[in-house]
């Protein structure tokens, strides 16, 4: 990641709408760099790489904000309307924008149950929950928006501070075992990683508006709580059979085992030439372990 400093022009801005645990990442990664990078914020924060932008009461940031950006990354979720806040509301601001890359966080949720078959772009959509529907529109109006977007799609994202680590020592594991099911995920590193590999390489690469970026290893969530156990030196408990478990669970956390699926990142690795720093969960979360022990 050396020469991504030297693969943007000095002058890059970027603008990050949502800044939760992908785009504070992000944010803190580029700014490593040497590029400016600010965040939004619900409410002003007394951090001079904040800003506000907060849908729900219509407060937008000054124009100030905006110049002199060059890219945006949006990890917003869409809004309770069904409509995505940031091109709700800023679209014909970021239009007046000499706007070199937008990036745009979205969900695997969008493939469906595919009955833990593989899925990839190539694959139609086919959500089956509303909060997928929803989440595929809003890719739609982004695709639609004329403006330079490119779209991430990503499964369970973990890594320091957020992982199974960090539900056992909370105490808020649940150890659930369903035949055949596997889910995928991702760290929050090699989320950062891959999209500067892209921008580092915009020129050379041809490009793709729909990546999935996920490691290469869909599992059970049953085997990567065990190894989570056993780094801890603890042993798991006994495992609950998910018919059983369902009834104590939220209505959300039910919706996530209704659907089966394995994510194909061969576009990315392959296509692409990204390498993943965290090619499956036992290098990831042996990252997260070691992390938490130099706290």
């Amino acid at each position: 990641m050396k020469d991504f400093a030297n693969s943007l022009k000095s002058n890059t801005k970027f603008l990050i709408f949502g800044c939760g645990f992908s785009g504070n990442f992000f944010a803190k990664t580029v700014r490593k760099f040497g590029y400016k990078a600010l965040t939004s914020s619900r409410s002003e924060k007394q951090d001079q790489h904040s800003f506000v932008f907060n849908s729900t009461n219509g407060k937008v940031p000054n124009d100030e904000i905006f110049d002199g950006t060059t890219h945006v990354l949006s990890c917003i979720p869409p809004g309770e309307n069904g409509k995505d806040p940031v091109l709700e509301i800023l679209k014909s601001k970021l239009k007046s924008l000499s706007l070199e890359w937008i990036g745009y966080l979205s969900t695997t949720g969008v493939y469906g149950n595919t009955n833990g078959d593989w899925v990839s772009e190539i694959d139609k959509p086919n959500p089956f929950q509303k909060r997928s529907h929803i989440r595929l529109n809003c890719e739609t109006e982004w695709i639609e928006s004329g403006l330079p977007v490119q779209i991430f799609r990503l499964p369970g994202i973990y890594g320091p501070g957020r992982s199974t680590f960090d539900a056992i020592r909370n105490q808020k594991i649940r150890v659930i075992s369903k035949k055949n099911q596997v889910f995928s995920r991702i760290h929050v590193a090699d989320i950062t990683n891959a999209i500067i590999h892209l921008l580092r390489n915009k020129d050379s690469l041809k490009f793709h508006q729909i990546i999935n970026i996920a490691d290469d290893k869909p599992c059970s969530q049953l085997e990567v709580i065990q190894y989570c156990y056993d780094l801890l030196g603890l042993k798991m408990p006994k495992p609950i059979l998910f018919d059983e478990a369902k009834k104590e669970l939220s209505p959300i956390a039910q919706s996530f085992w209704t659907e089966n699926r394995r994510v194909s990142n061969k576009l990315l690795c392959e296509t692409l030439g990204y390498q993943l720093i965290y090619k499956d969960y036992k290098i990831g979360l042996k990252n997260c372990f070691l992390d938490s022990h130099k706290k």
